[in-house]
C-alpha cells in the first residue's frame, strides 16, 4: 500500500502544469527575454514578459502577474494569451505578466522537508524560501526599473508551484496582494501549511489580501485543499478567499480549465 502510495504521489508530482502526454500547440506571443544573474539563488535565471495591448501606446502603470513555471516552453505561452483575451473582452485589467522558467523547479518550489517520502521524491527540497528572495529582491527590482508597474502584484501556480504560491502567503505575504493555487500540492512535509494555518496566518489580512485555490480528483490533493477551506470557514481573518473544488477535474486538466475563472475572480477589485 505505502509504494502503491508513492507511485500516485510521484505521478501527481511529476506531471505538473505540463500535461505529459497531451501536447498543445499554444502560439508564442510577442514577449521580452532577460536573463538574471542572481546572487540569491546563485544561478543565470531566465525571465520572460508580456505587456498587454495597450502598453506602447500608454503612459499607464501596469499590475504585475508573476508566475513560476513561466519558461516559454513550460506555463509562459497559454497564461498569457488568456490574459490577452481576458483583458480584449473586458473581463480584467490590463497585466504585464512575468514568468520564471524553471532550472530545478522541485528545490526552488519546496520548503525544507525531513520526511523520507518527500525526499524520495524531492530529493534536493528547501530552496524556496531562495527562490522567494530571488523573486523579492533582485526580479522585483528588475522588473520595476524596466516596465512601467504600478503597486499591484499578482502569483499563480500549479500543483508544487501552487505550494509554492500558498507558501509564500503564509510566510511573506507583503509579496503580492492576489494570490492563486491551483491544486496546490498541500500534502508536502506532512501537510504543515494546512496542518499549523491558523498560527502561520495573519490575524487579520484587513480586506487587502484576495486568495483563490483549486482542487482537483487527485485524492492526496483534494483531501487538504478541503479541509482548509473548511478551516477558513471558521476563521475571521479579514481574508477575501474562494475555494474551487473541480472533482472532475484530473490533475493535468485543471490549470487550464480553471484559470480564466481564478484570473477572472482574482485580478478584478
Amino acid at each position: 500500500m505505502k509504494n502503491l502510495i508513492l507511485l500516485l504521489c510521484l505521478t501527481v508530482f511529476t506531471m505538473s502544469c505540463k500535461n505529459k502526454g497531451i501536447v498543445y500547440n499554444d502560439p508564442i506571443p510577442e514577449h521580452d527575454s532577460l536573463t538574471i544573474s542572481s546572487k540569491i539563488v546563485n544561478e543565470d535565471r531566465v525571465i520572460t514578459i508580456w505587456t498587454p495591448p495597450n502598453y506602447d501606446n500608454s503612459t499607464d502603470r501596469f499590475p504585475v502577474l508573476y508566475m513560476p513555471d513561466g519558461g516559454i516552453k513550460e506555463d509562459f505561452p497559454h497564461i498569457a494569451n488568456t490574459l490577452s483575451k481576458l483583458i480584449s473582452e473586458e473581463k480584467i485589467p490590463p497585466y504585464i505578466l512575468v514568468g520564471i522558467e524553471n532550472t530545478e523547479r522541485r528545490r526552488d518550489l519546496t520548503g525544507p522537508t525531513e520526511v523520507e517520502y518527500d525526499l524520495t521524491i524531492v530529493p534536493h527540497p528547501g530552496g524556496s524560501n531562495n527562490f522567494r528572495g530571488f523573486i523579492k529582491h533582485e526580479l522585483f527590482t528588475e522588473i520595476n526599473n524596466r516596465y512601467r508597474t504600478s503597486d499591484k502584484r499578482a502569483i499563480i501556480g500549479e500543483s508544487v508551484a501552487g505550494l509554492f504560491v500558498m507558501e509564500t502567503f503564509l510566510l511573506d505575504n507583503d509579496m503580492f496582494d492576489y494570490y492563486m493555487a491551483v491544486d496546490p500540492s498541500l500534502w508536502y512535509n506532512e501537510q504543515n501549511l494546512v496542518k499549523h494555518f491558523e498560527t502561520l496566518a495573519k490575524a487579520d489580512y484587513g480586506q487587502q489580501k484576495k486568495l483563490w485555490f483549486a482542487g482537483s480528483d487527485a485524492e492526496d490533493i483534494s483531501t487538504h485543499t478541503r479541509t482548509l477551506n473548511e478551516k477558513l470557514k471558521q476563521l475571521d481573518l479579514g481574508l477575501i478567499w474562494t475555494y474551487a473544488d473541480e472533482p472532475e477535474e484530473q490533475h493535468s486538466t485543471i490549470f487550464r480549465a480553471t484559470k480564466e475563472k481564478a484570473m477572472i475572480w482574482t485580478l478584478n477589485e
